[in-house]
């Protein structure tokens, strides 16, 4: 009996000492890394995208909310993207009125933490006739009678890529460095664009550009450039009969070789004055949006821009 007390005492030591060990063992196993969190980030338009992704590269969780090839004046947010913006770390959108479902989309939408940019704050703005040079009819649309396209200037373009910048730093404090050392990167990129557009276009032949709507006004005052619209801010807009006679008359009288169309909105009114005028017709890209096919190709907004240069060259020098 007393053996068999023994050996059972011996085997109840022996499962204690095996326990103990094991949970030693468990104790001082490295913990598996944590995945690191990425600051939620939705943008509105391509270039508040692309310099949202210039600054943050992977540092960030970053989504385009309106999709390749739609055009950004029309589009609006669905039920499920408002959802997941309750979610979101940061939204930015440009402002002046190019986003219009905006002030709704965030009275809608209970998310205190959101960290809300308009980007096109603190940039001086124009207003349609200070750059085409004619009494603006756009006032009463829901554009408001600012010019939204502000980065179409590389200059406001580093403005609101800082802008852009000190909201990741504000979401993501642990990552100031990387994200202030990518906007300067990315900044400096924008100055040698815009020396290039300004040495480019010094010596052109003509200055008047014809454009299917008014989006161009901040590169046309950057360089000197007189934007000539059929329609005004709104790609949407018929012009009168009156003032596409007035216009064929000046590209008569100018003797302009070229007529401007967008990628995202239809050609038909460059198409029929270019054929009243005898003109050509050729892309000048607002970079409102990107197509599916200039995605998948690797264009940017830098890219673009350089390309947007060369048919300016084309056109106004020949």
């Amino acid at each position: 009996m007393q053996r068999r007390i023994w050996g059972f005492l011996s085997i109840l030591m022996i499962c204690s000492i095996l326990w103990i060990t094991g949970c030693t063992i468990q104790t001082h196993q490295k913990p598996q890394d944590k995945q690191v969190y990425k600051p939620v980030v939705y943008t509105t338009i391509y270039p508040m995208y692309d310099f949202t992704y210039q600054i943050g590269k992977d540092k960030i969780d970053l989504r385009k909310m309106i999709p390749p090839g739609a055009e950004p004046h029309d589009w609006e947010p669905t039920a499920k993207l408002m959802a997941e913006l309750e979610k979101a770390d940061v939204f930015i959108y440009n402002g002046v009125n190019m986003e219009p479902w905006v002030d709704k989309l965030l009275g809608a939408i209970q998310n205190e933490k959101l960290i809300v940019v308009e980007a096109s704050q603190g940039i001086d703005l124009l207003t349609l006739q200070e750059h085409t040079h004619e009494e603006s009819h756009d006032k009463e649309d829901h554009y408001g009678a600012y010019d939204p396209h502000v980065w179409l200037d590389p200059l406001n373009a580093i403005k609101q890529a800082e802008t852009i910048k000190n909201a990741l730093i504000k979401a993501d404090e642990s990552n100031q460095k990387f994200y202030e050392t990518n906007f300067e990167v990315f900044a400096d990129e924008l100055k040698k664009l815009d020396k290039n557009f300004q040495e480019r276009l010094r010596n052109i032949k003509r200055r008047e550009v014809v454009v299917a709507h008014a989006a161009f006004g901040y590169m046309a005052k950057r360089y000197d450039l007189e934007q000539i619209a059929i329609t005004g801010l709104s790609p949407q807009q018929e012009p009168s009969a009156v003032k596409m006679a007035e216009i064929s008359d000046f590209v008569k009288n100018h003797q302009l070789k070229y007529i401007f169309f967008e990628t995202l909105t239809s050609p038909r009114l460059a198409q029929v004055l270019a054929k009243e005028t005898g003109a050509r017709t050729e892309v000048l890209n607002p970079i409102g949006g990107l197509t599916e096919e200039e995605i998948k190709a690797g264009k940017n907004y830098i890219s673009v821009m350089e390309e947007n240069l060369s048919t300016l060259i084309k056109a106004l020098g020949e």
